[in-house]
């Protein structure tokens, strides 16, 4: 755990990636938010775990090595399994010491997530802060059962979900989108200053529905749609036919809404997971997360050594 205390009071806020130890942005992102020079001047603490399951992260794998999912194990307890004993050593530790909290995600290997906030329903300030963020999209979730984000709203510690990316790969629009958005939570806690801080230029979208589309037949997909595209009910998103090109069953959208996650793997099985379809409120939302999305593109490149 990195701790960086102000000189002056103020809230104390973590940081956290690396829960499922394949998740690697998160990683990158910890990484960057510690160098930022905007820490020069923080108000209060900030709680940075770069890897919370060193376990996990070391073997490429989501899991512990009893082979328990980490996010599924909170508030844990101090004499149970491996991954019991380590969420509740990371609830007392870390947050029941914070007035909120940033938790980094992406996509299992072999996936893909666009930029995007995840928040419980009904929580105001939370919202406020996924705004401040500046995902192109904000998906509001109920939380499942023995995730982090639900123990720790029992302590009254709301947490902001960042997924970006992929399983076990870096790219660098999902690290500084990342970034960027944990700096700009910051400046709305008061913890740091404007200067330095681009703020999002338009609102996000919010989406109160996904749903998966799964492979009709098992086969070869070809790709249509990306994340970040707007699709209506029945386009069509893909398509997957067998190795010699005789059949062909096109994959198409049940409902309309934004692509926000996909498959990449091109060999799939019947069944298979493969566009994340988000149904977005206002006609307008597919236009902002385009801008959010360039916004976040148009942000300017920084060397090694004054990346923030």
């Amino acid at each position: 755990m990195h701790v960086v205390h102000g000189r002056r009071p103020g809230p104390t806020l973590f940081v956290s990636a690396a829960i499922h130890g394949d998740e690697v942005i998160g990683v990158e992102i910890a990484r960057r938010v510690l160098r930022s020079p905007q820490l020069d001047a923080v108000r209060g603490t900030l709680l940075v775990v770069p890897i919370v399951n060193a376990f996990g992260f070391l073997n490429h794998s989501r899991y512990l090595p009893d082979r328990r999912d980490l996010n599924r194990c909170f508030p844990g307890s101090e004499r149970g399994s491996l991954a019991s004993r380590l969420a509740h050593l990371f609830m007392t530790q870390i947050v029941e010491r914070s007035d909120f909290g940033i938790d980094l995600h992406s996509a299992a290997i072999h996936r893909t997530n666009m930029p995007q906030i995840r928040v419980t329903p009904g929580a105001e300030h939370t919202l406020a802060y996924a705004d401040a963020f500046g995902a192109p999209i904000v998906i509001v979730s109920k939380h499942r059962a023995g995730s982090l984000r639900q123990a720790a709203q029992a302590r009254g510690v709301d947490i902001l979900l960042y997924e970006a990316g992929e399983g076990l790969r870096f790219d660098e629009v999902s690290a500084r989108a990342g970034t960027l958005g944990v700096l700009r939570v910051m400046n709305a806690m008061g913890m740091i200053p404007r200067k330095g801080v681009s703020l999002p230029r338009e609102r996000p979208a919010i989406a109160s529905k996904s749903s998966w589309v799964r492979s009709p037949v098992g086969g070869l997909l070809r790709v249509f749609k990306g994340t970040g595209e707007a699709v209506a009910q029945g386009d069509l998103l893909g398509a997957v036919s067998d190795p010699f090109g005789d059949t062909e069953v096109g994959v198409r959208s049940a409902l309309a809404g934004i692509v926000v996650g996909r498959a990449n793997l091109p060999v799939v099985n019947e069944g298979d997971a493969l566009f994340h379809i988000a149904t977005t409120e206002a006609g307008e939302d597919a236009k902002s997360i385009r801008n959010l999305t360039a916004q976040i593109d148009a942000d300017p490149m920084f060397d090694e050594d004054e990346i923030i």
